[in-house]
Protein backbone atom coordinates (compact mmCIF):
# COMPACT_ATOMS: atom_id res chain seq x y z
CA UNK A 1 0.00 0.00 0.00
CA UNK A 2 1.53 3.67 -0.83
CA UNK A 3 0.77 5.67 1.60
CA UNK A 4 -0.88 9.45 1.25
CA UNK A 5 1.40 12.32 0.18
CA UNK A 6 1.80 14.42 3.18
CA UNK A 7 0.11 17.41 3.70
CA UNK A 8 1.51 20.48 1.83
CA UNK A 9 2.55 23.60 3.60
CA UNK A 10 0.38 26.19 2.06
CA UNK A 11 0.31 29.61 3.04
CA UNK A 12 -2.51 32.42 2.12
CA UNK A 13 -0.89 35.70 0.67
CA UNK A 14 -2.48 38.86 0.15
CA UNK A 15 -2.02 38.02 -3.30
CA UNK A 16 -2.72 40.93 -5.60
CA UNK A 17 -4.73 43.41 -7.46
CA UNK A 18 -6.84 41.99 -10.48
CA UNK A 19 -7.16 44.56 -13.19
CA UNK A 20 -9.90 43.40 -16.16
CA UNK A 21 -10.16 44.80 -19.48
CA UNK A 22 -13.06 46.47 -18.58
CA UNK A 23 -11.37 48.70 -16.45
CA UNK A 24 -12.40 47.14 -13.11
CA UNK A 25 -9.90 46.47 -10.38
CA UNK A 26 -10.21 44.03 -7.54
CA UNK A 27 -8.15 42.39 -4.76
CA UNK A 28 -7.54 38.60 -4.99
CA UNK A 29 -5.98 36.39 -2.20
CA UNK A 30 -3.47 33.93 -3.47
CA UNK A 31 -2.13 30.81 -2.30
CA UNK A 32 1.76 30.31 -3.92
CA UNK A 33 3.35 27.31 -4.79
CA UNK A 34 5.82 26.29 -2.15
CA UNK A 35 9.26 26.58 -3.16
CA UNK A 36 12.65 26.56 -0.86
CA UNK A 37 16.01 25.29 -1.42
CA UNK A 38 16.85 21.24 -0.41
CA UNK A 39 20.14 19.77 -0.13
CA UNK A 40 21.14 16.58 0.02
CA UNK A 41 24.00 15.05 2.04
CA UNK A 42 24.63 10.92 0.91
CA UNK A 43 27.23 9.27 3.27
CA UNK A 44 28.18 12.83 4.71
CA UNK A 45 28.70 14.47 1.71
CA UNK A 46 27.28 17.70 0.26
CA UNK A 47 25.21 15.88 -2.86
CA UNK A 48 23.08 18.99 -4.49
CA UNK A 49 21.15 21.67 -3.90
CA UNK A 50 17.27 21.42 -5.55
CA UNK A 51 14.77 23.60 -5.45
CA UNK A 52 11.63 21.97 -4.75
CA UNK A 53 8.59 22.07 -2.76
CA UNK A 54 9.21 20.99 0.86
CA UNK A 55 6.85 17.71 0.95
CA UNK A 56 7.28 13.52 0.81
CA UNK A 57 11.12 14.85 1.30
CA UNK A 58 11.87 11.22 2.34
CA UNK A 59 10.12 9.94 -0.34
CA UNK A 60 11.83 12.98 -2.45
CA UNK A 61 15.55 11.74 -1.21
CA UNK A 62 14.54 7.66 -2.16
CA UNK A 63 13.78 8.74 -5.57
CA UNK A 64 16.51 11.16 -6.03
CA UNK A 65 19.31 8.23 -4.95
CA UNK A 66 17.49 5.94 -6.99
CA UNK A 67 17.20 8.07 -10.77
CA UNK A 68 21.41 9.05 -9.68
CA UNK A 69 22.16 5.36 -9.39
CA UNK A 70 23.27 5.55 -6.00
CA UNK A 71 20.71 2.99 -5.04
CA UNK A 72 18.69 0.35 -7.04
CA UNK A 73 16.41 -0.24 -4.09
CA UNK A 74 14.90 1.68 -1.05
CA UNK A 75 16.45 -0.95 1.28
CA UNK A 76 19.64 0.56 0.65
CA UNK A 77 18.56 3.51 2.22
CA UNK A 78 19.39 3.61 6.12
CA UNK A 79 17.02 6.46 8.05
CA UNK A 80 16.47 10.06 6.11
CA UNK A 81 17.29 12.73 8.72
CA UNK A 82 15.07 15.73 7.60
CA UNK A 83 16.17 19.51 9.02
CA UNK A 84 14.09 22.31 8.72
CA UNK A 85 16.66 25.92 8.61
CA UNK A 86 15.71 28.69 8.35
CA UNK A 87 17.18 28.94 5.46
CA UNK A 88 16.02 25.91 3.50
CA UNK A 89 16.20 22.32 4.19
CA UNK A 90 18.68 19.45 4.53
CA UNK A 91 18.51 15.68 3.69
CA UNK A 92 20.67 13.45 5.07
CA UNK A 93 20.87 9.58 4.54
CA UNK A 94 23.59 6.85 5.10
CA UNK A 95 23.51 4.27 1.70
CA UNK A 96 24.93 1.01 2.35
CA UNK A 97 27.37 -0.07 -0.03
CA UNK A 98 28.15 3.04 -1.77
CA UNK A 99 31.85 3.39 -2.47
CA UNK A 100 33.09 6.21 -1.02
CA UNK A 101 35.30 6.63 -4.29
CA UNK A 102 33.18 6.58 -6.44
CA UNK A 103 30.37 9.01 -4.25
CA UNK A 104 32.80 11.90 -4.19
CA UNK A 105 33.22 11.72 -8.50
CA UNK A 106 30.14 11.45 -8.66
CA UNK A 107 29.54 14.80 -6.72
CA UNK A 108 32.44 16.32 -9.01
CA UNK A 109 30.33 15.65 -11.82
CA UNK A 110 27.27 17.21 -10.58
CA UNK A 111 29.03 20.49 -9.38
CA UNK A 112 30.99 20.37 -13.48
CA UNK A 113 27.12 19.50 -14.28
CA UNK A 114 24.89 22.46 -12.15
CA UNK A 115 25.56 26.27 -13.67
CA UNK A 116 23.99 24.87 -17.01
CA UNK A 117 23.30 21.17 -17.54
CA UNK A 118 25.49 18.94 -18.90
CA UNK A 119 29.08 20.38 -19.65
CA UNK A 120 32.42 18.31 -20.83
CA UNK A 121 33.33 14.94 -22.35
CA UNK A 122 32.51 12.92 -19.54
CA UNK A 123 28.96 14.19 -19.41
CA UNK A 124 28.61 13.56 -22.86
CA UNK A 125 30.13 10.17 -22.28
CA UNK A 126 27.17 9.73 -19.67
CA UNK A 127 24.53 10.91 -22.04
CA UNK A 128 25.93 8.33 -24.69
CA UNK A 129 25.64 5.30 -22.76
CA UNK A 130 23.09 2.66 -23.19
CA UNK A 131 19.83 2.96 -20.90
CA UNK A 132 19.01 -0.61 -19.10
CA UNK A 133 16.52 -2.52 -21.72
CA UNK A 134 12.79 -2.05 -20.03
CA UNK A 135 10.82 -5.15 -19.05
CA UNK A 136 8.21 -7.12 -21.59
CA UNK A 137 5.10 -5.98 -20.96
CA UNK A 138 1.66 -5.76 -22.60
CA UNK A 139 0.65 -2.52 -23.98
CA UNK A 140 -2.02 -0.34 -22.50
CA UNK A 141 -5.51 0.70 -23.91
CA UNK A 142 -6.09 4.34 -25.24
CA UNK A 143 -9.02 4.47 -23.07
CA UNK A 144 -6.70 3.93 -19.56
CA UNK A 145 -4.82 6.90 -20.54
CA UNK A 146 -8.41 8.86 -20.78
CA UNK A 147 -9.84 7.51 -17.85
CA UNK A 148 -6.09 8.63 -16.16
CA UNK A 149 -6.42 12.25 -17.45
CA UNK A 150 -9.93 12.33 -16.28
CA UNK A 151 -8.76 10.84 -12.41
CA UNK A 152 -5.57 12.94 -12.05
CA UNK A 153 -6.91 16.31 -11.35
CA UNK A 154 -8.31 14.99 -8.39
CA UNK A 155 -4.94 14.42 -6.79
CA UNK A 156 -3.50 17.39 -7.81
CA UNK A 157 -4.13 19.50 -4.46
CA UNK A 158 -1.30 21.58 -5.02
CA UNK A 159 -1.89 22.42 -8.58
CA UNK A 160 -5.53 23.12 -8.15
CA UNK A 161 -4.90 25.60 -5.31
CA UNK A 162 -1.59 27.40 -7.36
CA UNK A 163 -1.94 26.56 -10.77
CA UNK A 164 1.84 26.34 -10.58
CA UNK A 165 2.58 23.06 -9.82
CA UNK A 166 3.81 19.46 -11.66
CA UNK A 167 2.27 16.15 -11.08
CA UNK A 168 3.24 12.70 -11.55
CA UNK A 169 1.29 9.79 -11.10
CA UNK A 170 1.53 5.96 -11.17
CA UNK A 171 -1.60 4.25 -12.88
CA UNK A 172 -2.33 0.64 -12.74
CA UNK A 173 -2.83 -0.70 -16.17
CA UNK A 174 -6.68 0.37 -16.63
CA UNK A 175 -5.94 3.71 -15.67
CA UNK A 176 -6.84 4.04 -11.80
CA UNK A 177 -4.24 6.27 -10.21
CA UNK A 178 -2.15 4.04 -7.59
CA UNK A 179 -0.24 7.20 -6.17
CA UNK A 180 0.46 10.83 -7.15
CA UNK A 181 3.28 13.13 -5.98
CA UNK A 182 3.19 16.96 -6.61
CA UNK A 183 6.36 19.30 -6.71
CA UNK A 184 6.93 23.09 -8.38
CA UNK A 185 9.82 21.14 -10.70
CA UNK A 186 8.65 18.00 -12.76
CA UNK A 187 12.20 16.44 -12.37
CA UNK A 188 10.99 16.93 -8.27
CA UNK A 189 7.39 15.33 -8.59
CA UNK A 190 8.76 11.92 -10.60
CA UNK A 191 11.30 10.92 -7.83
CA UNK A 192 9.01 11.73 -5.13
CA UNK A 193 6.62 9.04 -7.28
CA UNK A 194 8.95 6.79 -7.25
CA UNK A 195 10.47 6.79 -3.85
CA UNK A 196 7.10 6.70 -2.53
CA UNK A 197 6.36 3.25 -4.74
CA UNK A 198 10.05 2.24 -4.00
CA UNK A 199 9.73 2.59 -0.29
CA UNK A 200 6.29 0.79 -0.25
CA UNK A 201 7.91 -2.01 -2.38
CA UNK A 202 5.20 -1.47 -5.69
CA UNK A 203 6.44 -2.62 -8.74
CA UNK A 204 6.69 -0.08 -11.40
CA UNK A 205 6.31 -2.85 -14.51
CA UNK A 206 3.15 -3.28 -14.56
CA UNK A 207 0.67 -0.14 -15.22
CA UNK A 208 2.19 3.46 -16.66
CA UNK A 209 3.78 6.79 -15.43
CA UNK A 210 1.95 9.62 -16.17
CA UNK A 211 3.63 13.01 -16.09
CA UNK A 212 2.07 16.69 -16.26
CA UNK A 213 5.39 17.59 -17.69
CA UNK A 214 7.36 19.11 -20.91
CA UNK A 215 8.75 14.89 -22.35
CA UNK A 216 12.30 15.75 -21.90
CA UNK A 217 15.10 13.00 -21.86
CA UNK A 218 15.75 13.35 -18.47
CA UNK A 219 11.86 12.24 -17.98
CA UNK A 220 12.20 9.70 -19.98
CA UNK A 221 15.87 8.48 -18.31
CA UNK A 222 14.12 8.59 -14.77
CA UNK A 223 11.22 6.41 -15.59
CA UNK A 224 13.81 4.37 -17.39
CA UNK A 225 16.03 3.45 -14.59
CA UNK A 226 12.97 3.52 -11.77
CA UNK A 227 11.90 0.00 -13.92
CA UNK A 228 8.84 1.67 -15.45
CA UNK A 229 7.93 0.22 -18.66
CA UNK A 230 5.32 3.29 -20.10
CA UNK A 231 5.31 6.57 -19.52
CA UNK A 232 2.66 8.91 -20.66
CA UNK A 233 3.05 13.22 -20.97
CA UNK A 234 0.83 15.71 -21.55
CA UNK A 235 3.04 17.35 -23.45
CA UNK A 236 5.50 16.80 -26.84
CA UNK A 237 8.64 14.60 -26.52
CA UNK A 238 11.85 16.56 -27.32
CA UNK A 239 13.97 14.33 -30.10
CA UNK A 240 16.44 13.13 -26.97
CA UNK A 241 13.79 11.59 -25.42
CA UNK A 242 12.16 9.84 -28.43
CA UNK A 243 15.51 8.68 -29.12
CA UNK A 244 16.38 7.67 -25.29
CA UNK A 245 12.47 5.95 -24.79
CA UNK A 246 13.37 3.74 -28.65
CA UNK A 247 16.66 2.55 -27.72
CA UNK A 248 15.52 1.63 -24.18
CA UNK A 249 12.33 -0.53 -25.23
CA UNK A 250 10.54 2.63 -22.75
CA UNK A 251 6.60 2.65 -24.29
CA UNK A 252 6.27 6.65 -24.68
CA UNK A 253 2.52 8.44 -25.38
CA UNK A 254 2.42 11.88 -25.24
CA UNK A 255 0.21 15.15 -25.94
CA UNK A 256 -2.45 13.33 -23.40
CA UNK A 257 -5.47 14.83 -24.03
CA UNK A 258 -9.32 14.40 -22.87
CA UNK A 259 -10.17 12.72 -26.34
CA UNK A 260 -7.00 12.20 -28.09
CA UNK A 261 -3.10 10.98 -26.88
CA UNK A 262 0.22 9.76 -29.42
CA UNK A 263 1.48 6.58 -29.19
CA UNK A 264 5.32 7.61 -29.88
CA UNK A 265 6.93 4.22 -29.56
CA UNK A 266 5.23 0.50 -27.98
CA UNK A 267 5.96 -2.81 -27.46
Amino acid sequence: MIPAPEPLPFSLDSGGKVYGRDGSVAYAGRLWVPEAPVALEFNGLAYAVMMATPSDLIDYATGFAMAEGLISDAAQMGEVGVAHLDIGWILRAQIDGLDAAKLSERVRARVAESSCGLCGMENLEVLARPLPQVAPHAPIAPDAIFEAGEELREHQTLGRATSAAHAAAFCAPDGAIMACREDVGRHNAVDKLIGAMARAGVSRAEGFLFSTARCSYEIVEKAVKAGVTTLVTISLPTSLAVARAREAGLSLWVLARHDSVICVTSR
